[in-house]
């Protein structure tokens, strides 16, 4: 464990009872029909979703992850009838690639596939291709798998389009029907990359985002593919002793500026994976101004932020990042993050977190308890009381930072 200026977290004390019964299994038929929990300080109180811009501090900055879910789940058959279930996880090396590309996956009764190639037909609008997977070595829990088709032009992800499944959470127990490719996908997804949607954003619809420009409020975009380790449990008692995934962060120049900006206001993301790459930023320009130049493409590490007490000032750490693009003649910056926050980070940016309700004992529990503190207790046990729906398909809640 590295030194950190954090004491003992002792993940009993982020459990609550859930029952199954109130985990969503199906989203409601509306998005913007879900309830919406406020929670100010120890003020808590419910309302509904298609009233949250009443909720919203006047010219608040939103801050929108516009990733976008890709099918990832592949089943193949082999010709003695066992099912192999391939899910992907990223790229090895960059999307768009034709004809051939190498993932890194998760295999499904991966002890019924040893070797050998596994091959699936798949039809689309114009035609049929065969996709042929091969195992490659491990890595980590997963491993390499090299995909083959003959389709002039088609990119990997096109494929998957055609032939993959909805990567649906474990913990909804059940297969992906048609509607779910529209309804687990936010409505302004743009960038193919995730293997679990930025749920938050499912309950913003087209007339939710014109209730908020009526209270002046401003959109801007930045890009985080979830990974799947999002539903890692933290199995460690201590939860210092868990072992964050890193996931891929793309920030454009313009949006910093932005960001720059409008620090002085209410900086509100959409989703703790908005809330991540935000303050990963900060820790990126940190990095900078310490002289620690990336060779053109940054990681922030899971414990980065706790390692000493830092006093730069978010305008400075930002400005930072803006003036490296500038000297580097990029318009964007690019990297990975692995940021784990938990109770005792002092957040630099963020001002509230509109987000779903969140698995016990989950990073994603911890990042809220960092930033609500023990409100967070009181919120979940009025959301159980009161008959709220719980996690991706649940409804939302809206917490203002405890100072």
């Amino acid at each position: 464990m590295p030194d950190m200026n954090i004491p003992p977290i002792d993940i009993s004390d982020y459990d609550y009872p859930l029952p199954e019964e109130r985990i969503a299994r199906f989203p409601l038929e509306m998005r913007d029909q879900s309830k919406l929990l406020v929670v100010n300080d120890d003020r808590i109180s419910g309302s509904y979703f298609n009233r949250i811009a009443s909720q919203i501090p006047e010219g608040s900055m939103l801050v929108f992850n516009d990733t976008r879910v890709i099918k990832a789940r592949l089943v193949f058959y082999k010709p003695e009838g066992a099912r192999i279930e391939v899910f992907c996880l990223q790229p090895i090396g960059t999307y768009g690639q034709t004809n051939q590309a190498s993932w890194k996956c998760f295999i499904g009764n991966a002890k019924k596939w040893k070797s050998g190639e596994l091959k699936m037909e798949i039809s689309f609008p114009g035609g049929n291709l065969s996709l042929i997977a091969e195992r490659g070595e491990a890595i980590g829990e997963a491993h390499l798998v090299n995909f083959k088709w003959e389709a002039p032009g088609m990119p990997f992800e096109q494929v998957l389009e055609f032939a993959g499944k909805v990567p649906l959470p474990p913990y909804l127990n059940r297969e992906p029907e048609e509607s779910d490719a529209e309804r687990y996908q936010t409505i302004y997804a743009r960038f193919n990359g995730s293997v679990a949607a930025p749920t938050a954003g499912l309950h913003f619809t087209p007339a939710i985002m014109e209730s908020l420009e009526a209270v002046h409020s401003s959109f801007e975009y930045l890009t985080l593919h979830v990974g799947a380790g999002t539903f890692k449990p933290v199995s460690a008692a201590d939860a210092r002793e868990h072992q964050m995934h890193e996931e891929e962060v793309i920030v454009e120049k313009s949006f910093l500026l932005k960001l720059l900006q409008n620090l002085h206001g209410n900086i509100i993301p959409v989703g703790t994976t908005s809330m991540r790459t935000l303050e990963s930023l900060y820790w990126l320009g940190v990095q900078l101004l310490n002289g620690q130049e990336p060779s053109d493409y940054f990681i922030i590490k899971q414990w980065d932020p706790y390692k000493s007490e830092v006093r730069i000032p978010a305008s400075e750490a930002l400005q930072a990042i803006i003036d490296y693009l500038t000297r580097k003649q990029q318009t964007a910056i690019h990297g990975n993050t692995g940021i784990m926050i938990v109770p005792g980070y002092r957040f630099r940016i963020c001002n509230a977190l509109i987000t779903n309700f969140h698995q016990p004992q989950s990073t994603l529990l911890l990042l809220v308890a960092a930033f609500a503190g023990e409100s967070w207790k009181k919120a979940y046990h009025y959301a159980l009381e009161n008959d709220f729906r719980f996690l991706s398909y649940g409804d939302s809640c809206l917490f203002f930072r405890k100072d």
